[in-house]
């Protein structure tokens, strides 16, 4: 910053030219690089970024943090944001306790504990000790615990370990009774759960050891393996269960029923579609696994549990909403279980002698039970306009847990009485703020295409829509058969304390409507997407419920492709925009780690029909010279391995070059954090202070 004539210049004066000079982003280095799709010739000239090992990247991402601290340090409220989140994020916190056995586990956090602690006790009033403690683990907090299973007779606990934000792990071994580790651990596993057999061991999901350990963040992940692991062996040891040779990319988990008669193994070409297998264990002469049901992707489903021999499937078979059905092994014939309603079944569980399924009607959660025939028993009656989760537990159980969670309330968990059918609140917790009266409400818009499309408004209760406009922090996801619905977030409800309201979307590509809803948002059906946000945006301004000075976007993964594609489509609607480890590059996602699994969702642009729509809304290939964009904050993590950073990093670069007008435009790269998945808690309160900090700097917000 320069004071050369601060004697002379007003205040407004020296402020204007000190904030154009700070937000005068430094320059990327550009190269000649070119790719040709189907005659069409396309620029990539930061492709060099895409090396998150290079000397060069690494100085690249120092230089673009300290651009975007030196601004963000400039707003004069920032210490207090930070200071007011912390003690909102300071509360206990608890998960739902799972029972194995005669043990309960469940996960808690005393407030600012980086990670959550697993806790175990003896029957339902003992004593909890703790069994695992992350946070113990690395001094970084970045040590992440996930996918616990206690053996059969609980002599064992086998957890992953994920560091830095990474989606791999590493799989260890308790002995339960001592607390001691088993030498033995398994490297190289991901997207796993754990499956035991006995005592003896427990089948996993896993890969070959990457030729190149540099690349294993970035390289694509290929030839998923099932494993069997024996307890007292090494890795190398371990049997293979299930390989396919011939198709690298396909996703592979394996589980067990309760009795552990059937191992059944899901197979997917991606993020839609399922094949379901079989293994009957007790049967000597079936020596390789069995189709359960139909060839082919075409369909969804999952292994629910067994009713005597048959398998119970969730399945959209013939159901776009989603329903029940009873798979016979013997005859590979199928009758329905529960049949599918309007509302879309979006999960279901075995507990005891019951069946609990979850609906979802108009993104809100519904419980329904039935019995072992299929017959309708109760429902479970929620609180209110919220989410319903939980409800696991093993055939012998006569209870259960379950969490409610919504936009104005910190999580609550139920223990659910099989006998009685009733509900009592188990554990609540407890914010350590006072906190103004709130509302939610659901308010239908119009799609450009005329679709009736929902949206969750969440503001204080003392603040009139009518008076308008208000800040608004917009928010949505819209893919991958993922259903938003309202669950309690500390920023958004702080956001909401200070005066902003927050709207949710219930974009189509998401699960909130069943398959036909999920399909209205994929493939070449994309833009329909990015039109019921826009249109969202429209018509908060033209009920001046907002305006496009007050209004800011945000999103991550998929979402922070939403937020991307719409900033680039309609730069004129939106003052704020924060694409969060958003997919950005469209032409070349395919490439890296994961990124092949979503080739069913968005499509490839190896094929020359879905290059074409690829392009037309891919946000980096969409950035227009001399285009005035919004205020951009754009977040994302050097570990990464499901959207690489890469993404980020050319957007950024490409955005910075291409914008016009004096918003800031800007990159947070948070070094040893990953997609956002076991993210430590004082990387997550850095992180909002930031994005919170600038929304509010860049709406005028006053705090």
């Amino acid at each position: 910053m320069k004071f050369i004539s601060f004697l002379i210049m007003s205040t407004f004066s020296l402020h204007a030219i000190a904030q154009k000079a700070d937000h005068t982003a430094p320059q990327t280095t550009k190269t000649d690089q070119k790719d040709t799709y189907f005659g069409t010739e396309i620029k990539d000239p930061y492709r060099w970024l895409e090396d998150d090992h290079a000397v060069p990247t690494a100085a690249w991402v120092q230089m673009q943090n300290t651009f975007t601290q030196n601004i963000l340090g400039q707003i004069p409220f920032k210490s207090k944001v930070n200071a007011e989140l912390t003690k909102w994020w300071n509360y206990e916190k608890y998960s739902n306790p799972f029972k194995e056995g005669e043990y309960y586990l469940f996960y808690k956090n005393n407030g600012l504990q980086n990670q959550s602690i697993l806790y175990i006790q003896k029957g339902i009033n003992g004593i909890p000790s703790e069994l695992i403690n992350p946070n113990t683990l690395n001094e970084k907090g970045t040590a992440s615990l996930n996918s616990v299973q206690l053996s059969k007779s609980q002599k064992y606990c086998a957890y992953g370990i994920s560091n830095d934000g990474s989606d791999w792990q590493d799989i260890y071994v308790m002995d339960l009774a001592s607390k001691r580790l088993l030498p033995e651990v398994i490297h190289y596993s991901k997207f796993s759960g754990i499956a035991w057999k006995g005592d003896e061991g427990f089948y996993y999901s896993g890969y070959d050891e990457p030729v190149n350990e540099s690349e294993k963040f970035s390289a694509k992940t290929e030839y998923q393996k099932i494993f069997f692991h024996r307890i007292g062996s090494e890795q190398k040891a371990d049997q293979l269960i299930y390989e396919d040779t011939k198709h690298p990319l396909k996703y592979k988990g394996a589980g067990l029923s309760e009795n552990e008669r059937w191992l059944v193994l899901s197979i997917s070409e991606g993020t839609d579609g399922t094949e379901l297998f079989y293994k009957d264990l007790q049967n000597k002469d079936q020596k390789n696994f069995e189709i359960i049901g139909m060839e082919g992707y075409g369909i969804n489903q999952d292994f629910v549990e067994t009713i005597g021999d048959q398998f119970l499937l969730l399945s959209n078979k013939n159901a776009p909403n989603y329903q029940l059905v009873l798979h016979n092994p013997k005859t590979n014939t199928e009758t329905i279980f529960v049949k599918q309603t309007n509302a879309k079944l979006d999960g279901a569980t075995r507990v005891g002698d019951k069946i609990f399924c979850k609906y979802l009607v108009n993104a809100s959660s519904k419980v329904e039970i039935f019995d072992l025939k299929g017959n309708f028993v109760d429902s479970i009656k929620l609180p209110g306009i919220g989410t319903g989760s939980g409800f696991n537990g093993s055939s012998k159980d006569d209870h259960t847990f379950y969490t409610f969670n919504s936009y104005n309330a910190p999580p609550a968990i139920y223990k659910f009485d099989l006998k009685t059918g009733k509900s009592q609140l188990f554990k609540e917790a407890a914010l350590n703020v006072e906190i103004a009266p709130t509302t939610v409400e659901q308010i239908w818009f119009t799609s450009k295409d005329g679709t009736q499309v929902p949206m969750f408004v969440y503001k204080r209760a003392d603040l009139d829509l009518t008076t308008g406009p208000h800040p608004v922090l917009l928010y949505g996801y819209g893919g991958f058969n993922i259903a938003l619905t309202p669950n309690f977030s500390i920023p958004m409800s702080y956001f909401v304390q200070k005066g902003g309201i927050y709207v949710s979307v219930s974009l189509r590509g998401g699960s909130e409507f069943g398959e036909q809803w999920h399909k209205g948002g994929m493939l070449s059906q994309k833009q329909n997407v990015f039109d019921d946000f826009i249109s969202a945006a429209q018509y908060l301004i033209d009920q001046n419920i907002t305006s496009t000075e007050l209004l800011a976007i945000h999103g991550r993964s998929n979402g922070g492709l939403l937020v991307g594609a719409c900033m680039t489509q309609r730069p004129d609607l939106f003052k704020v925009a924060l694409p969060g480890v958003g997919v950005l590059d469209m032409l070349r996602y395919h490439k890296f780690t994961v990124g092949w699994g979503w080739v069913v969702e968005y499509g490839s642009s190896d094929t020359k029909s879905e290059f074409d729509y690829l392009l037309k809304y891919s946000p980096l290939h969409n950035i227009k010279k001399g285009t005035h964009y919004p205020s951009t904050l754009i977040t994302t993590g050097d570990h990464d391995d499901r959207v690489v950073p890469a993404h980020s990093f050319k957007f950024a670069a490409a955005l910075q070059e291409a914008h016009s007008g004096e918003n800031p435009v800007m990159i947070r790269i948070d070094v040893q954090a990953g997609h956002g998945a076991g993210k430590p808690t004082s990387k997550q309160i850095d992180e909002w202070t930031d994005i919170l900090s600038f929304v509010f700097s860049e709406l005028g917000m006053k705090l």
